[in-house]
């Protein structure tokens, strides 16, 4: 399974490719972070944002993508330019076809470390680990994007085996 992760953001969105399947072994195909410059325009912004994850789309062909849910933050104008840049991923996820799974930020520490309660460091010295990565990923974001796309590889699948199990039942 290759899934794209996404780390929402306006000025730094996170981003992550990664291949693999429960009980196999994960692999980077892509790590990076999409840059907007604060001063412009909120449309052109958002243009870029979704123009790059298309262009990651169209190069790596995923069969998910996972982005981190927004949730309530004290700073209302952070919030709206993370939930607008989350936006960007889930039109391109509608307009192609492909499936999306919201995680949240929890779920995704819980996935990776085993504790929803894991700082910074131990989600990116987790993924560096998991990945058999030389260095950790940098910025945060592009760590949390490999995060989230990795939740969703070990969680996605356990979560289609069940719905065929159910439907097999049926």
């Amino acid at each position: 399974m290759r899934v794209l992760g996404v780390d929402p953001g306006l000025t730094r969105c996170g981003t992550a490719v990664v291949d693999g399947a429960p009980g196999r072994t994960l692999t980077a195909v892509h790590i990076g972070v999409i840059r907007t410059d604060p001063g412009e325009p909120i449309e052109r912004r958002l243009a870029s944002v979704e123009a790059g994850l298309l262009e990651l789309v169209e190069e790596h062909s995923p069969d998910a993508i996972a982005i981190e849910r927004v949730f309530s933050q004290h700073n209302v104008r952070t919030a709206m330019g993370t939930a607008q840049a989350a936006a960007m991923g889930l039109l391109i996820a509608g307009r192609l076809g492909i499936p999306v799974s919201l995680h949240t930020p929890t779920e995704v520490k819980a996935a990776v470390t085993g504790s929803g309660r894991a700082d910074k460091a131990q989600v990116t010295s987790m993924v560096t680990r998991l990945l058999r990565l030389p260095a950790p990923p940098r910025p945060a974001d592009a760590a949390d994007a490999v995060a989230i796309a990795i939740c969703q590889v070990w969680r996605g699948e356990a979560q289609r085996r069940l719905e065929r199990a159910v439907a097999a039942a049926r």
